[in-house]
C-alpha cells in the first residue's frame, strides 16, 4: 500500500455493491434507446427523411436540446405531437440520469450522474461574481494514480463518449436560474482528458460550435497530467483553448512519487510539449501544483520550481490539498502556502492560490471520485448546512 494512503481499505470505507440497474425502458438501462445527442447531424437528417419530415426540423431539435433548459421531448412545443412521439420512440432524451444532487454552503452544486451502462461520474457547477464555471469529467475513473486525488482510487473503467462529456454541461446548465449562463468550462473532473482525446475534441467542437453551445474556446480549460504526444496534438487542433498541466513537483524523483505515470515521461519532455503548445497557440500555459504538507511545500521546492519555470510564459496555480477520506496527506497551513506563493512571485513566476469551492460536499479539486456506492441510488437533493 502507498505511504500516502490510510491503512483502512477502500472497501471498508464505502460499500462495494454496484448501484442497481433499472428495468428496461429507463434511460440508464444497457439496452436503452440510443441517446439523441449521440447521433450526428447527418444521421438525424437521414432519420427525419425516412419519416417524411423536413430538414429544418433537425435545427429545431438541436436548439431545443442544447440551448433551452428542457427535460423531455414533450417540451419541444414547436414540433408536432406526432414528431415528438416518434422522437421518444426512437431515441432516449438523455445519456445521463441524476442520482444525487448536492448544494454546498457557497452555492457550488455537484451532481452524481449515472450513465446508460450503470457507471457513475460527477460534475460540478461553481458560482463566482459575474462568472459561472462548470467542471466536467471525461472518464469513468482515472488511470493516472495521482496520490492526492480521489478520482483514481478505484482505477479507470472506460472513456466517456462525446455525448456523455458534452451533456454534463447541459445538465449543469439546467440547474441555473434564467438570468444565469455558463461563462467557463474546465475539463478537470474525473479522468485524464487527453487520454480520451478523440471524444473530448468532439464534445468541445459541439460546445464551441455555432450549432452547439457557442462558447468561446478561450473560456475552456483542459487539464492534463502531462501526456506530451497528446499535448502537441492538442496544440494543433485549431482552437484557442487554455492548457493546464498538473505539475505537483519540481523534479522527476518527487513527481514520480506523487504522479506515478511521470516515470514513463519525465518533466523535460512534458515541459517541452507545453512550450510547443505556447509556441503554436500563443496561449499562456498554467501549471497546477497541489501543495501537500511536508511533501512538496518546502521553500527549497519553491526555489527549484521557480528555476524550472523561469523564462516560460506561464502561471502557477497553487492548490492546497483538499481532504480525501482514504488518504493520509493534508494541506499545509495558510502561512506555508502564502510563503510558497510569495517565493515564486519574488523570483518572477506569476502565482496565485486557487480559491476552494464546494469542499463541504467533496466538490473541490481532487475530491471527485469514481463512486459505486449503493446508498447513492435515491436521487435526493442535499443542501449543505
Amino acid at each position: 500500500m502507498s505511504a500516502f494512503r490510510k491503512s483502512t481499505p477502500w472497501s471498508a470505507a464505502v460499500s462495494s455493491e454496484p448501484l442497481p440497474i433499472l428495468p428496461a425502458g429507463v434511460p440508464n438501462h444497457p439496452e436503452a434507446l440510443r441517446a439523441l445527442l449521440d447521433t450526428s447531424e447527418s444521421e438525424l437528417l437521414a432519420w427525419l427523411d425516412t419519416i417524411g419530415e423536413k430538414k429544418f426540423r433537425a435545427g429545431q431539435i438541436r436548439r431545443w436540446m442544447i440551448e433551452r433548459r428542457i427535460q423531455s421531448f414533450e417540451q419541444m412545443t414547436d414540433l408536432s405531437t406526432a414528431l415528438r412521439r416518434q422522437l421518444a420512440e426512437q431515441f432516449s432524451f438523455s445519456t445521463l440520469q441524476t442520482v444525487r444532487h448536492q448544494i454546498a454552503s457557497d452555492r457550488t452544486e455537484k451532481l452524481l450522474l449515472r450513465l446508460q451502462d450503470g457507471e457513475l461520474v460527477e460534475c460540478v457547477l461553481m458560482r463566482d461574481p459575474g462568472r459561472r464555471t462548470v467542471c466536467i469529467s471525461t472518464q469513468v475513473g482515472c488511470a493516472m494514480g495521482c496520490v492526492f486525488c480521489a478520482s483514481g482510487l478505484l482505477g479507470v473503467k472506460r472513456d466517456l463518449t462525446a455525448a456523455e462529456i458534452f451533456e454534463q454541461v447541459l445538465v449543469l446548465h439546467r440547474l441555473m436560474e434564467d438570468d444565469e449562463k455558463i461563462t467557463n468550462v474546465v475539463v478537470m473532473g474525473i479522468g485524464e482528458p487527453l487520454a480520451n482525446y478523440k471524444n473530448l475534441m468532439q464534445a468541445l467542437d459541439v460546445l464551441c460550435g455555432d450549432k452547439g453551445f457557442g462558447l468561446g474556446a478561450r473560456r475552456v480549460t483542459v487539464s492534463t497530467v502531462g501526456l506530451p504526444k497528446q499535448i502537441r496534438l492538442f496544440a494543433r487542433c485549431g482552437r484557442q483553448f487554455n492548457l493546464a498541466v498538473s505539475l505537483h513537483a519540481p523534479n522527476d524523483e518527487l513527481r514520480t512519487q506523487i504522479v506515478p505515470v511521470n516515470k514513463g515521461t519525465g518533466l523535460t519532455e512534458i515541459l517541452a510539449a507545453a512550450d510547443d503548445y505556447f509556441e503554436v497557440t500563443g496561449r499562456r500555459v498554467s501549471y497546477e501544483y497541489v501543495l501537500l504538507a511536508g511533501v512538496n511545500d518546502q521553500p527549497h521546492h519553491a526555489e527549484e520550481l521557480s528555476g524550472l519555470l523561469r523564462g516560460r510564459n506561464c502561471h502557477v496555480n497553487l492548490i492546497p490539498m483538499n481532504g480525501v477520506t482514504e488518504l493520509v496527506m493534508t494541506a499545509p497551513g495558510e502561512p506555508r502556502t502564502h510563503q510558497f506563493c510569495e517565493l515564486l512571485k519574488d523570483r518572477g513566476i506569476p502565482a496565485t492560490v486557487r480559491k476552494r469551492k464546494g469542499a463541504d460536499i467533496d466538490a473541490a479539486c481532487g475530491q471527485l471520485r469514481l463512486n459505486r456506492t449503493a446508498t447513492d441510488a435515491g436521487g435526493e437533493s442535499n443542501q449543505a448546512d
